[in-house]
C-alpha cells in the first residue's frame, strides 16, 4: 500500500510542473485523494460489502469532485489531474501509466449486465473533457484529444480527435530516455506532430487552387505577350456560347 501512496506521488512530479513537495502534494490534490479512497473502496467491493463500497466512493466524490465507481479496475502510477467532473464507471480498465485530465468520462453505452465501459490500455492520456464511452479498448499510449468523443476501438501509439472521434496519422513508439526511464508524456494528449488528415485534405485542395491560379497567371501573360485581346476574346466567346443563345431564344 505505502508503495502504491509513493508511486502516486512520484508521478505528480513527473507529470505536473506546478507541484512542489510531497507533503502539497499529499494535502492537496484530488487525483490522489480519489485514487487513495478507491483503492479502500475497490477492495470493500471485492469484499462484496457493496453498500459501504459506494458509500465510501460517494464520499470521495463530495471531497474530490471525481467519481469513481469502487467495481473499476484502475492500474499503476495513475495521474487524475485537477480532477473535478471525471466520472469512471464500474466496469472501467485502467491500465499502469494513464493519465485523466478533468471532466473526462469513461462511461458505458448500454443499461444491460455485464462489459460496458472503456479498457485502456498503459500509458494512456486523456485530454480534459473526453467522452470515452462503451465496452472499447483504448491501447497502449494512445492519446484522446481534449472534448473527443471515442465509441470506437483506438490502436496502440494513435492519437483521436473531434466529435466523433476520428484518428489521425498513427505516430510511432517514442523512445523511453535510456538514462532516466522516463515514458514519453504529451499534456492534455496534444502533441506537436499532430498530423489531421481533413487538415490534410483542406491544405492540399489550396495548393491545387493557387497552382490552377498561378497557371491561369501565365496564359494570360503569354496572350498578352501574342498581342490578343483577353477581355475583347472572352466576350465574343460569351456570345457565341451555345447556352447564352438557348436562353435568348427561350
Amino acid at each position: 500500500m505505502f508503495s502504491k501512496i509513493k508511486e502516486d506521488i512520484n508521478v505528480v512530479f513527473e507529470r505536473d510542473p506546478a507541484a512542489r513537495t510531497r507533503w502539497e502534494i499529499l494535502t492537496t490534490y484530488p487525483g490522489v485523494h480519489a485514487l487513495l479512497i478507491h483503492r479502500v473502496s475497490h477492495w470493500l467491493w471485492q469484499m462484496r460489502f457493496y453498500w459501504l463500497a459506494r458509500f465510501s466512493s460517494y464520499i470521495a466524490r463530495w471531497l474530490t469532485g471525481i467519481e469513481i465507481h469502487p467495481g473499476a479496475v484502475i492500474g499503476r502510477r495513475v495521474f487524475i489531474d485537477h480532477g473535478m467532473g471525471v466520472v469512471i464507471g464500474e466496469t472501467a480498465i485502467i491500465g499502469d501509466d494513464c493519465t485523466l485530465y478533468h471532466g473526462v468520462t469513461l462511461g458505458g453505452t448500454s443499461w444491460n449486465k455485464g462489459k460496458r465501459h472503456p479498457t485502456l490500455s498503459s500509458g494512456v492520456v486523456i485530454g480534459a473533457g473526453a467522452k470515452v464511452l462503451g465496452p472499447i479498448t483504448i491501447g497502449a499510449k494512445a492519446k484522446i484529444g481534449s472534448n473527443a468523443v471515442v465509441v470506437k476501438d483506438v490502436p496502440d501509439n494513435a492519437t483521436a480527435v473531434g466529435i466523433p472521434a476520428r484518428l489521425i496519422d498513427q505516430e510511432e513508439p517514442r523512445q523511453q530516455d535510456a538514462v532516466s526511464g522516463k515514458i514519453s508524456f504529451a499534456a492534455y494528449a496534444v502533441s506537436d506532430n499532430m498530423n489531421d488528415p481533413l487538415n490534410k485534405a483542406i491544405h492540399t485542395l489550396i495548393e491545387h487552387i493557387a497552382l490552377q491560379d498561378a497557371q491561369l497567371q501565365t496564359v494570360k501573360e503569354q496572350l498578352a505577350k501574342l498581342g490578343a485581346d483577353i477581355e475583347t476574346d472572352t466576350e465574343v466567346g460569351q456570345a457565341f456560347d451555345v447556352n447564352s443563345i438557348n436562353k435568348i431564344v427561350d
